[in-house]
């Protein structure tokens, strides 16, 4: 090509084609190279001095590290998903035997016997669970109630659901309710609430259990792996969002959820 052009090199080529008023004449300043660790530090720092105007939810999603040496014998490793070539047959044996340690992980997190393998996120799980509440009562009781200390957003969905079935949704302090309710299908708490504490939850799940009300408790995770279980305390369901465990946040979500039952 450089012959055909009456070019000696790829300089030439540029010294004709690119303009010199747009071009810079020094050496780039680039600096050392980075870990992925260090430059992902640094970017944060950067964006950091960014103002915002405005701040999204954000509740229930946190920013994780996951490890380099998961990331690359759980998640990287064929292992874990087939020990076979991959076609679809074989794909769907390891992505069971996946979806059953993953099940019995969140089962012995929560005290919890039978759970699901995901839903979409915690708030479509918490409605998903008030409609249980609310059939498992046979249609009959059509109260529920959930602690103001529920994240917004769960109690803004579990309300949208709960205006299908026609039940009524009441929003309060779960410390002062009154839980002698007789039309009172189930009830929803947070644990660790939405502002990050922990209450003992067990004098009202069982005021809640004894007018045949069933417990929802929303819960984290990653918290749970040093506070006492939902099963411990006597919760009836329990539900979750799985980004705690070092899933990126991927934008804000939504993340996989699910629902665990005694």
């Amino acid at each position: 090509m450089f012959a055909f052009l009456g070019l000696q090199d790829i300089n030439q080529l540029i010294d004709q084609t690119v303009p010199s008023s747009i071009r810079n004449n020094r050496d780039l300043e680039v600096g050392s190279s980075l870990s992925e660790t260090e430059a992902l530090a640094k970017l944060k720092a950067m964006a950091s001095k960014n103002k915002l105007y405005q701040n999204h939810i954000g509740m229930g999603y946190h920013g994780t590290l996951t490890p380099h040496v998961i990331l690359r014998n759980i998640l990287e490793n064929p292992g874990c998903y087939t020990q076979y070539t991959p076609y679809q047959a074989e794909i769907a044996q390891g992505r069971l035997e996946s979806l059953l340690n993953y099940q019995t992980m969140v089962a012995d997190i929560t005290g919890l016997p039978v759970a699901n393998a995901s839903l979409l996120d915690e708030a479509t799980a918490a409605a998903e669970a008030m409609s249980m509440c609310f059939n498992i009562a046979r249609r009959k009781k059509k109260s529920f109630f959930v602690s103001e200390l529920v994240h917004p957003q769960t109690i803004d969905l579990v309300k949208t659901r709960a205006e299908r079935f026609g039940v009524e949704v009441i929003v309060g302090d779960h410390k002062t309710y009154d839980a002698a309710n007789k039309d009172l299908c189930g009830t929803l708490i947070q644990y660790p609430a939405t502002d990050g504490s922990i209450d003992d939850y067990e004098p009202f799940i069982a005021a809640s259990k004894s007018v045949g009300a069933k417990v929802v408790m929303a819960t984290d995770l990653l918290a749970l792996t040093t506070l006492k279980s939902p099963g411990e305390m006597g919760a009836d369901f329990a539900v979750r969002n799985s980004q705690r465990f070092g899933v990126p946040m991927g934008y804000g979500g939504p993340h996989a959820a699910s629902i665990l039952r005694i």
